[in-house]
């Protein structure tokens, strides 16, 4: 087992798909290219605006501009009903799709698809909300070895995560890396203030997708004073972040009193384990 301290102090791929091998299907996904917005060129959608020259226009820059951007004609509220009743019929593609997605979707899962499409940028896994960065997920890890260098990095399947100084006052984060399988975890171990007293919560997150995460499980184990706190669950993928598990408690949660009993000389040792699922 290795040790080291720590740094710092809806639905998903069910939406329909148009088959390649389908021209009609094809054909479909085809007239997406008609429904182009010549303002901000993303898809006019449901309800879809046209000038009096049938020029159309989305939702979202209808109410930014007075003239028709294509024939310079003023701007009323016309709607296009024929090409609402178009869309329902037609495929589109995630807005995602120049970072890999390939979905092709029906206009009324677009949205939600998109929301949590895994081809969407990441941002920082770090806790806090003073890193602004983000990007693909291939970027992540290179990110956070060049300008979050503090976080210490541990090798193996089975490591002590160390967290110093628990007792000091306010809101805190302790951070650091495990490398194993060929992929890189984050832990992370944040106190928090609440009005019953302070609470500590510690959650282990995949630095990939959710499908990769999927591939593994994580335990994490307190010992001391003849005493054994555990947690075992899935890794969470960076891109749905801790915030919905502390506070879900959606992980493992303990209050002062307990960090107390298993801490010595103000220090905090988490076990960590990472395994691989076998299906």
């Amino acid at each position: 087992m290795t040790s080291a301290l720590s740094s710092g102090a809806k639905r998903r791929g069910g939406a329909p798909t148009a088959n390649a091998q389908d021209p009609t299907a094809l054909q479909k996904t085809e007239l997406a290219c008609f429904f182009e917005c010549p303002v901000c060129f993303d898809y006019a959608l449901p309800p879809i605006y046209q000038c009096p020259s049938g020029h159309l226009l989305c939702s979202e820059c209808r109410p930014k501009i007075s003239t028709c951007p294509s024939c310079r004609g003023p701007l009323g509220n016309i709607r296009n009903l024929a090409m609402e009743k178009v869309a329902q019929t037609v495929f589109f593609p995630c807005k995602h799709s120049t970072n890999g997605c390939g979905t092709l979707l029906l206009h009324t899962e677009k949205l939600e698809h998109e929301e949590n499409c895994e081809f969407r940028p990441y941002s920082c896994p770090c806790p806090g909300a003073s890193c602004k960065w983000n990007g693909n997920l291939e970027h992540v890890l290179q990110h956070l070895l060049n300008c979050h260098k503090s976080i210490t990095t541990l090798h193996g399947e089975d490591i002590v995560f160390l967290a110093t100084d628990i007792n000091l006052p306010g809101a805190v984060d302790w951070v650091m890396m495990q490398s194993c399988y060929g992929h890189n975890f984050m832990l992370v171990l944040e106190k928090q203030d609440r009005g019953e007293g302070q609470h500590f919560y510690a959650v282990v997150q995949l630095i990939g997708s959710r499908k990769q995460s999927e591939k593994f499980a994580y335990r994490l184990e307190l010992n001391g004073q003849r005493r054994r706190l555990a947690w075992e669950a899935t890794p969470r993928s960076i891109h749905d972040g801790i915030a919905s598990a502390i506070q879900s408690s959606d992980c493992l949660s303990f209050d002062a009193n307990t960090a107390q009993t298993f801490a010595e000389n103000g220090n905090l040792g988490i076990n960590v384990t990472i395994s691989m699922n076998h299906f």
